[in-house]
């Protein structure tokens, strides 16, 4: 069976990065880690809130944008606390709109399922407020979307 698998190129902190990531998202599984002759890690493949992903230290050639991101969908402010608080921890970067760089610079999206459900179920103008609302976050404040939709 063909999959799609994520391939994150980091400079030369995959292990850390893996260690720091699992800090973060406790389900977080290693299913195997190729080291070169002089025992570093090369390529590793993990497991983050059941997404597969495959990384390599493969130098400071290469380094993130924000072109790439991963989504990571919370239920309600405590999640988005959370997630976005560690991932901004020891040098990440907060960024607009739920968007935020790690200290590793990948980008991430913390969004909240109550803004999915909003931009889904709402009217035109209801959804036009709470876009109004985001646009004017860093770390999402789901009370103040939810005001904004029942204004």
């Amino acid at each position: 069976m063909t999959t799609i698998t994520p391939f994150l190129w980091f400079d030369n902190q995959l292990e850390e990065a893996i260690e720091f990531y699992s800090g973060i998202f406790p389900d977080t599984k290693l299913h195997g880690l190729d080291r070169q002759p002089d025992g570093t890690a090369f390529i590793a493949d993990f497991e983050l809130a059941g997404q597969r992903l495959r990384g390599l230290n493969g130098g400071p050639q290469f380094q993130f944008t924000e072109a790439f991101s991963l989504f990571v969908e919370c239920e309600g402010q405590d999640e988005v606390d959370h997630y976005w608080d560690a991932l901004t921890a020891d040098g990440g970067e907060e960024s607009m709109c739920g968007w935020l760089k790690d200290r590793y610079g990948l980008s991430w999206q913390i969004i909240p399922v109550e803004f999915t459900r909003m931009m889904s179920s709402g009217t035109a103008e209801q959804k036009g407020r709470v876009f109004e609302a985001l646009m004017k976050m860093r770390k999402i404040d789901v009370a103040a979307l939810e005001a904004a939709y029942s204004a």
